[in-house]
């Protein structure tokens, strides 16, 4: 029997944080990498209007999500833990790409027990929810209420979007493998990797 239920984010956190940046370069006419993005808010780091970018988002949304490539190590690190550890997925996105996203998540063969699409960034409510002992996320506020809130630790992907200072309880990692090293050390069960 698994002990512990992780909530895991996925956007930026199971894929790779690159992932939206050749669909915005091919459409808007830039050359933006992850370095330019500093803030969440990726309309802050080239020249358009947020309701020209939402409008076109809402457009290609689905396409992305099928093709947005995993996080170096992620698929090898969640199949380690499937054994160990029940893995919820409450992510940002909305219902409407459920089916897109189930299937991501199969074909490239990464585990999950559930995956909750809450349409918002405020993840606090199916965090309690789902009695989640850990979190995994990329946004910078998210992890720092989660973590305030729930009293949980939470492993902050680092991106240049989220480096503001964190509290103690909110543990920055830089890919899986370290995230790997610190849930082992945080719960630590038989866990080979």
């Amino acid at each position: 029997m698994r002990q512990y239920r992780f909530g895991i984010d996925i956007d930026g956190t199971v894929t790779c944080p690159t992932s939206l940046l050749p669909h915005i370069n091919a459409h808007f006419g830039c050359e933006l990498i992850l370095d330019d993005i500093k803030e969440y808010d990726l309309t802050k780091a080239f020249p358009v209007e947020e309701e020209d970018f939402y409008t076109w988002y809402k457009t290609v949304e689905a396409s992305i999500y099928a093709c947005s490539p995993p996080q170096e190590h992620a698929k090898y690190v969640l199949e380690n833990w499937k054994s160990q550890f029940e893995l919820f997925y409450i992510s940002a996105r909305g219902n409407h790409v459920y089916d897109e996203t189930i299937e991501w998540f199969n074909r490239q063969e990464i585990p999950y027990d559930q995956i909750e699409l809450i349409g918002s960034h405020y993840k606090i409510e199916a965090a309690k929810k789902f009695n989640v002992d850990a979190f995994f996320e990329d946004k910078h506020d998210n992890a720092v209420d989660i973590h305030e809130e729930l009293n949980i630790p939470v492993l902050l992907f680092d991106t240049p979007y989220n480096r503001m200072p964190i509290p103690e309880g909110v543990i920055r990692v830089y890919d899986w493998k370290q995230a790997d090293e610190e849930i082992g050390k945080l719960f630590p069960l038989n866990i080979t990797s």
